[in-house]
């Protein structure tokens, strides 16, 4: 595999592990192994280090002191607590696109995303869809005007996207779910309605953790 910029080469061998664990073709608790990882992409070790030390940020693994990479376990524990605050951080996001807009174009790239999103729930791409409701997330970053807001979200959503593979490789059905929220979610900007955006939020929040927390008890 031959890697290229834009993105530094530490950065692509992140993606492409954070892929393989997202999927679950890495589960939890796996070695990774820096000498493997280095000899199969044809990198040097430097980069696979700088790699690892990415993933650990994002909470894709963890690793204990001279016991090297693994992959990091989800927990029931660890489900909840990410949950708990990357609902919060949503609730940010919306409250500022729903501060800031000022006219309906602003808000052309969320209704982008939601045509995307019906696509991909009709092709039952899970990996289009999970995509696409992050591309919600970046679409509200500009509103916020918080570097250190997006850093935090941008830092999370591996973890997240990972938990919603989980999710959905189990309930596909839930994709329709996500868009009736999403919509409701929509209107409550509009109207700039701060309690209705953050009830919103709430419910998403807790539906898919529960969701999570279902599929790990299943597998």
């Amino acid at each position: 595999m031959t890697f290229k910029a834009p993105d530094s080469l530490a950065e692509q061998i992140a993606q492409h592990l954070a892929e393989r664990i997202i999927c679950g073709e890495l589960k939890a608790r796996e070695r990774i192994q820096e000498q493997k990882v280095t000899q199969a992409l044809n990198v040097s070790r430097g980069s696979v280090r700088e790699a690892l030390l990415i993933l650990e940020r994002r909470h894709l693994i963890v690793i204990p002191p001279r016991r090297g990479a693994q992959v990091a376990e989800l927990t029931p524990h660890n489900v909840k607590s990410l949950y708990a605050l990357v609902t919060e951080l949503y609730i940010l996001l919306g409250n500022a696109v729903a501060d800031s807009w000022q006219v309906e174009a602003d808000l052309a790239p969320f209704l982008l995303i939601q045509q995307r999103l019906q696509i991909s729930m009709q092709r039952e791409d899970i990996n289009g869809f999970v995509q696409g409701s992050f591309d919600i997330m970046r679409a509200a970053f500009p509103f916020s005007n918080n570097p250190y807001l997006q850093e935090t979200v941008e830092n999370l959503l591996p973890a997240i996207s990972r938990t919603y593979h989980l999710a959905l490789e189990r309930r596909r059905g839930e994709m329709s779910q996500f868009l009736n929220t999403f919509a409701s979610l929509l209107q409550a900007i509009i109207a700039r309605d701060h309690q209705a955006i953050r009830q919103v939020l709430l419910g998403y929040g807790e539906h898919n953790c529960q969701l999570v927390l279902a599929a790990l008890a299943e597998s």
